[in-house]
């Protein structure tokens, strides 16, 4: 299209949009959400955009990580908090090992809808709206809860903020400060073998500040060590909810999404002509598309002449899914058109996504083995391609569930009944994903 605003994706055919039942209450929720403050800000999308152009040259490795679908029903202090603490936990690991400072995005603070597979889902002989996270309906299967409820984009707005909120106050208050490297260990993980093995690298880190306060380095609550960044993402699935959220930045002129720092769509979203793209395509803000194993050369090209035309780095990112046993033979190809044609682009891996399986009991599982595996084979890849390994997208939580099999404290099919919590997908739990963060940290050692 000639001109873009932020309504152009409305003629364009949209995938994975819901039903809503009353245009009228949608019409109104919109408008209200065109009238609240941004969730972010343009500046912070892009020094983000500017952190991803390091990512993309080798200068940092890229950490998005988080819940794969977030509930209204976990809106906590106590959870946010956690949340961080392992981010800040497995980042300390990567840092630690690779000598690079790594990026830290969180699927957090708007993570509220998912696609989903199948339009209906179906128990018995009832069939009923599928589950579309809570900013469309509810998860109990019971026509009222599953009716999209234009109501809930407005929840998904204020409990964004209230999280949004907190995690500034722990991000540059003081409790990010990697002088408080042990209490980001919860007590459950640490006492874990990778617990306490994080907690002899912590004491290392310990042992090194006091070393730099010995020499008069300057270590106070102005020092790099006192906060982070922690930028939020989420999928752009929900447009109408992110066209109400994108403003026309006061400095710049242009427009920015401010429902997040980092948008991106999906394997099922990502049509070069379907509205999703469309949309992104208009945004400042760094923008990424998933890959799974189905993506060709021409789909990369495209993406990238839609996405990112003027070529800059660290605007456009693109995430292969590709699942263990396929990484090795459907991304070398893409990563080679990329290259060939010289495009910039930050490659991901998210390992979680091709590796979903259902058990029998019906509940959808991944490996810890595979999981591993994909990224080793991604890692792989790139290096024999010539490419960057620019970082990892995973679904964690904080919480001791039982969702997905192995990791060294060994969750087993016997055990994935007892807390099984998931919304959609299954998550890494904490201790799984301190083990990750040390399994990533040797690859990113021996590059």
């Amino acid at each position: 299209m000639a001109v873009w605003s932020p309504h152009t994706w409305r003629s364009l055919p949209a995938q994975q949009m819901p039903e809503w039942p009353d245009a009228g209450e949608l019409a109104r929720v919109l408008e209200e959400l065109r009238e609240l403050p941004p969730l972010v800000f343009a500046g912070e999308a892009r020094r983000l955009r500017s952190e991803l152009g390091r990512v993309a040259r080798g200068e940092a490795f890229l950490l998005q990580a988080g819940d794969c679908a977030e509930s209204f029903d976990e809106l906590s202090a106590d959870s946010i908090r956690d949340k961080l603490k392992i981010v800040l936990q497995m980042a300390v690991v990567l840092t630690y090992a690779a000598g690079l400072p790594v990026i830290k995005v969180g699927r957090i603070a708007g993570q509220f809808a998912k696609p989903r597979s199948s339009p209906v889902e179906r128990v018995g002989d009832t069939a009923l709206p599928t589950f579309r996270g809570h900013a469309v309906n509810d998860v109990m299967f019971d026509p009222e809860a599953r009716r999209a409820d234009p109501r809930r984009l407005l929840r998904a707005y204020h409990h964004a903020a209230s999280t949004l909120n907190l995690i500034r106050a722990f991000t540059t208050g003081g409790f990010a400060d990697l002088r408080q490297i042990h209490n980001w260990n919860q007590e459950f993980v640490a006492a874990s073998p990778q617990g306490r093995r994080y907690e002899a690298l912590a004491t290392q880190i310990d042992r090194a500040i006091a070393f730099m306060q010995a020499c008069g380095v300057d270590l106070s609550e102005d020092s790099p060590l006192h906060s982070v960044d922690l930028y939020t993402s989420h999928e752009a699935l929900l447009l109408a909810f992110e066209e109400a959220l994108t403003r026309r930045d006061s400095l710049t002129g242009r427009w920015y999404d401010c429902s997040a720092h980092l948008l991106w769509v999906g394997e099922r979203t990502r049509q070069p002509d379907g509205a999703h793209v469309e949309f992104l395509s208009g945004i400042e803000n760094p923008v990424a598309a998933k890959l799974g194993p189905a993506a060709t050369p021409a789909d990369v090209l495209a993406l990238c002449d839609r996405l990112n035309p003027g070529n800059e780095p660290g605007r456009l990112t693109l995430i292969a899914r590709m699942g263990a046993a396929l990484v090795a033979d459907r991304l070398p190809p893409l990563i080679e058109a990329a290259l060939r044609e010289g495009r910039q682009v930050v490659w991901v891996c998210d390992p979680m996504h091709g590796n979903t399986f259902t058990t029998p009991g019906g509940l959808k599982s991944r490996r810890f083995a595979d999981i591993v595996a994909e990224i080793r084979g991604f890692f792989a890849v790139c290096r024999e391609c010539g490419a960057v390994p620019g970082g990892v997208h995973l679904e964690l939580t904080d919480r001791d569930v039982t969702e997905c099999l192995g990791g060294s404290h060994e969750v087993s099919d016997d055990h994935l009944t007892q807390r099984y919590q998931a919304l959609c997908d299954p998550r890494l739990n904490a201790r799984q994903s301190l083990d990750l963060a040390f399994e990533l940290a040797e690859m990113l050692g021996s590059g």
